[in-house]
């Protein structure tokens, strides 16, 4: 648990894929306690206090409530899965959620049934590839972001009430993992640079960053991106929201990072027919 940041990457990545799954380490602390009852160790019980404190230390403030009231703008991100069965629905839950700003990976060929499925909720969207953003306040400019040879992410300026912010949705590449190449990353790594050069050079002074990261914030491979931006789940969320797979989530690997906001409350939504959960943020200038 403390020494997740010298596991080498060098070999399968396996200290990004440690990372990954790192809060679910905490399971050995059972096993521990159940192995000491059942040889009555009164030492080994004791022993097993030293891993649950270290638990404790790392993640114990992540269980904590940390949402409050107020907030300028609500956020929502979503992989919607490009084999979705039912577009239209998924988008009309997301809708209902009446959120300001609306973001959407893995599109696909069901563009044009969101665009149809969400146009009375947000009179503005812009759409790059497979990511696209839907807003209710007008969006003044948008371009593709290059993470990949193909469009993955986006970065638009909104015109909000309050003043201009730059948003940026980003779908990384995926990873696997197999027997022969380990937990396989390099794409999404390079995906991640290439945002990282991005995000540094951005002049607007508040910036949201959102999307399916395919990666947890533990893991160190997605440090160029994270530095300098606040995670709403982190600073203003209450547990782990947890997004992946939907049916039974063990990984967040999808995000909301701001700089030059504050995040004020942060939680997932109910599950639609997509393979990963939306989650959302409300965020005060």
């Amino acid at each position: 648990m403390l020494s997740h940041a010298h596991i080498p990457n060098q070999l399968g990545h396996l200290g990004s894929l440690v990372e990954t799954f790192l809060p679910w380490t905490g399971l050995a602390v059972p096993l521990l306690l159940s192995c000491a009852l059942i040889r009555r160790s009164a030492t080994a019980a004791v022993a097993v206090v030293l891993p649950a404190l270290i638990w404790c230390s790392l993640f114990g403030g992540t269980l904590l409530d940390k949402q409050s009231d107020g907030g300028d703008l609500t956020v929502v991100s979503h992989n919607v899965n490009e084999h979705n069965p039912y577009p239209t629905r998924t988008a009309r839950a997301l809708a209902a959620s009446g959120a300001d700003l609306l973001a959407l990976e893995e599109l696909g060929d069901a563009t044009p049934q969101y665009e149809r499925a969400l146009a009375d909720a947000y009179p503005y969207h812009a759409v790059q590839g497979t990511v696209g953003l839907w807003s209710k306040d007008p969006i003044d400019t948008s371009r593709t972001v290059d993470i990949a040879p193909w469009p993955r992410a986006l970065r638009a300026v909104v015109r909000t009430p309050e003043g201009p912010v730059a948003v940026y949705v980003a779908h990384l590449l995926s990873v696997r993992l197999t027997a022969a190449a380990g937990f396989t990353t390099a794409e999404r790594d390079a995906a991640a640079h290439h945002l990282a050069t991005a995000l540094r050079t951005e002049q607007l002074r508040h910036t949201i960053l959102v999307g399916d990261f395919n990666g947890t914030l533990d893991d160190r491979e997605l440090s160029p991106v994270t530095s300098g931006m606040h995670s709403a789940q982190t600073e203003a969320g209450a547990g782990f929201g947890l997004t992946w797979p939907s049916s039974f989530p063990v990984a967040r690997i999808d995000h909301i990072l701001v700089r030059g906001m504050t995040p004020r409350a942060s939680w997932t939504l109910p599950a639609t027919d997509s393979d990963h959960r939306p989650v959302a943020a409300k965020l005060k200038w």
